[in-house]
């Protein structure tokens, strides 16, 4: 398997869209172990309109949400789950910490490593970065379900 690819494939694995799909290639992926992906910070980022006009940066929450579509791509890739598998919730994190702000122009860097799994829930830790320095970190949980 190639080991990185554009948004096409991201958006074979994940059901968000625009405006909510977060990442916009892969950089790198090792199944079972960790994935890199890009996100590129745009002005035309609907959520810059009110956070906050005149000082935009990118939502924590959003950061966050990167890093976790970035886990959900490795997860599919890891246990072979196909755009018809189930689909893979948020299920919590720990150890949060916001470094920088993020703002329009950056090139976002996600980086989800896997920490462990047991049967369907798996932890990951994951570092964000911005011309090599640290924006964001967290160890996010998550879980696969069924479509609906």
């Amino acid at each position: 398997m190639d080991n990185a690819f554009d948004i096409q494939e991201i958006m074979k694995l994940l059901p968000h869209r625009y405006p909510f799909i977060m990442i916009d290639r892969i950089l790198e992926l090792t199944p079972g172990e960790k994935v890199i992906a890009l996100k590129n910070v745009t002005i035309n980022e609907p959520f810059f309109q009110g956070h906050f006009p005149e000082n935009p940066v990118m939502p924590g929450v959003l950061i966050i949400e990167a890093m976790g579509q970035a886990g959900a791509v490795l997860a599919a890739k890891s246990l072979d789950r196909g755009p018809h598998g189930s689909l893979i919730y948020f299920r919590g994190m720990d150890k949060g910490k916001f470094r920088k702000p993020v703002t329009p122009g950056d090139q976002l860097i996600c980086e989800m490593k896997f920490l462990k799994q047991r049967r369907t829930v798996f932890r990951m830790s994951g570092t964000a970065y911005v011309d090599e320095k640290v924006v964001a970190e967290a160890e996010l949980m998550a879980t696969f379900g069924e479509r609906k």
